[in-house]
């Protein structure tokens, strides 16, 4: 292809408006306090500098257009059985072992990467099993967390009596859902989803006699082990705690270690429920679906019944994580289910590989640990978090892990 001077200048010249058009805002432009007025004090050189690598880059990416190396990500080799119920016994074992060695902070962000793991891995039924775009996959989040806390404070339920019915209310939720969306797909199927997210959020916002409202739900009690609490002091006069029972010292590390390992056993659940589900009719089924959902109904399968059990089974596995992080947490509020988690869990997917178990699990420790280790770039994270997805669309579209897909081909 001849390269044109006056086409790559007018590429380069729209990019750089449109970079100083979105960096401007938010790099040049600073608000400072002088006496009682706040003042605009604006610093140019940021938006100078990308500007200049924006039209530097345009300017020369005709050139080398083809000429770059594509990112070929090493391929999960591939093991025979009883050699990956090995490695998968050894992970596991060096998973649980960790955090008796690791910092409380360190933990702390482990067990939140959990979380981000149930829920990358049920929002992973729906888009990357089924291929139905959800942009409302944390209002059933959303849903299980309430349902704890609800539980807990009308009726003084714990958390392990509280935990299925928080994964039921909020499949009841996804299978509700799942009737106005049976004959929308694509773009369609991604705004409704993303309205009943928002409903969600809003009726939690407004009922303030049920749910209070803005300020939200505390005073949530961490769970029990082995039904003894892991507090200073007993919840009751003859009760009696974790620490008394084992003869041990009172040390508020181990509710952190206790956290980590039920979030963990909580992700390997949802993993080994999911596993299974793929390798049975009903996951041949939601490929089917995701593959072509006209030649799936001349198979003879339903598809009704098929976007049924994808919501359904999905929004399972966001109650649990929802009711882990009520208890986690200690309070709820309408604040921790805006769209930009969806839109975290969603990315996580994608990034890790749509239908990718493996994949969405590294993904989401990834996008977990990777913001705390940098909080120096906070106030660029969402910027940084844009980037990174553009790149990987461009030169990893299959994500990091992308599933293998099983394949015959005939020789000619």
């Amino acid at each position: 292809m001849k390269y044109s001077f006056s086409a790559a200048l007018r590429d380069a010249l729209i990019a750089t408006v449109m970079t100083a058009i979105v960096v401007t805002p938010i790099f040049s432009l600073h608000l400072e306090r002088a006496g009682v007025r706040t003042v605009i004090a604006p610093d140019w050189s940021m938006t100078g500098w990308a500007c200049l690598a924006i039209f530097v880059v345009q300017m020369l990416k005709p050139l080398l257009a083809g000429k770059l190396p594509r990112l070929n990500l090493p391929a999960v080799p591939q093991m025979k059985s009883g050699t990956r119920n090995v490695v998968i016994f050894v992970v596991l074992m060096m998973a649980a072992s960790w955090p008796f060695f690791a910092g409380r902070n360190a933990v702390d962000i482990a067990t939140l990467a959990m979380i981000y793991v149930m829920l990358g891995l049920g929002l992973n039924v729906v888009v990357g099993f089924a291929g139905l775009l959800d942009l409302g996959f944390v209002g059933f989040y959303a849903v299980g967390a309430y349902t704890y806390a609800l539980l807990f404070h009308w009726a003084g339920w714990t958390f392990w009596e509280a935990l299925p019915l928080a994964g039921a209310a909020s499949a009841l939720f996804g299978f509700v859902l799942g009737f106005p969306v049976l004959r929308l797909r694509g773009d369609y199927l991604a705004i409704v989803t993303l309205g009943f997210g928002e409903i969600i959020r809003l009726l939690l916002v407004n009922l303030t006699s049920f749910t209070g409202g803005p300020d939200g739900i505390s005073s949530i009690p961490k769970p029990s082990v082995l039904g003894l609490p892991m507090t200073r002091t007993p919840l009751t006069e003859d009760g009696t705690t974790f620490h008394q029972f084992f003869g041990m010292e009172f040390n508020s590390m181990h509710m952190v270690i206790a956290l980590y390992l039920m979030a963990l056993l909580l992700a390997m659940v949802t993993l080994f429920i999911s596993n299974r589900l793929i390798r049975m009719p009903i996951g041949r089924a939601w490929e089917a679906l995701r593959e072509d959902e006209i030649a799936c109904r001349s198979l003879g399968l339903n598809p009704m019944k098929i976007k049924l059990s994808a919501f359904t089974l999905g929004a399972m596995f966001a109650g649990f994580g929802g009711a882990f992080f009520a208890a986690r947490q200690g309070i709820v509020n309408p604040e921790s289910f805006t769209f930009i988690e969806s839109a975290l869990i969603l990315a996580i997917v994608v990034l890790g590989g749509m239908g990718s178990q493996l994949g969405v699990i590294v993904a989401a420790i990834i996008l977990t640990v990777l913001p705390e280790l940098a909080r120096e770039f906070s106030e660029y994270r969402m910027l940084i978090f844009g980037l990174v997805m553009i790149l990987m669309m461009i030169w990893r579209p299959q994500g990091l892990l992308p599933m293998k897909r099983h394949q015959v081909e005939v020789k000619s």
